[in-house]
């Protein structure tokens, strides 16, 4: 199935939203980016680079703009959906009822589309160095296989399995996050990996 279709689906199956997803489609559609599905979710990509998405919530929907830092925002309509979590992304909430302006919608995409074109693009500071949690590197010592399997991931996920279980405030969650994410190691997968291709 193409990502055109899916994103019919994706539009077909809404109960709430369905009418305010195709309007927000048909004027991103009349522009150059791609149609993609992204994360579950109708994304929109300009040579690779994801450009706006749309999301659906329960008691709203969405336009997120990847890069949407960069927009000027004159009509005052992004959020930053986490402060002080979400660097560049920006959201234009819709809830039931909002009207939704084309004109000021295709102003936002076509400013987003331009800043893409002109390489504007927040790139997060990478962090080089893995901490090891006492409790992981003990495992690691007890069980020379797993030490092995860990090293062969990504540093991003190695990351991902310190910080989980450094992060439990008990030393028993620690040990009960530890026990769950052994074979998940051992199998070569990150820690968020089932939710990175739905």
């Amino acid at each position: 199935m193409n990502d055109s279709k899916r994103v019919d689906d994706f539009i077909y199956k809404q109960t709430k939203w369905k009418e305010e997803l195709q309007m927000l489609r048909e004027i991103i559609l009349q522009t150059e980016l791609k149609e993609e599905v992204k994360w579950g979710k109708p994304t929109y990509t300009l040579d690779g680079k994801l450009v706006v998405g749309m999301a659906d919530f329960k008691n709203h929907m969405a336009l997120w703009f990847h890069q949407g830092l960069f927009l000027k925002d004159k009509h005052q309509k992004l959020i930053n959906a986490q402060e002080g979590v979400t660097k560049a992304l920006r959201q234009w909430r819709f809830e039931k009822g909002d009207e939704i302006d084309p004109d000021i919608v295709m102003e936002y995409v076509e400013e987003a589309i331009a800043n893409c074109k002109a390489g504007k693009e927040w790139k997060p500071l990478r962090k080089k160095e893995v901490v090891i949690p006492p409790l992981l590197e003990d495992a690691f010592k007890k069980d020379v296989t797993l030490k092995k399997h860990f090293q062969k991931l990504t540093p991003g996920k190695q990351r991902e399995y310190a910080q989980h279980i450094a992060h439990a405030k008990r030393e028993v969650t620690q040990q009960s996050r530890l026990e769950k994410c052994i074979p998940m190691i051992k199998n070569g997968v990150g820690l968020h990996d089932k939710y990175k291709n739905c």
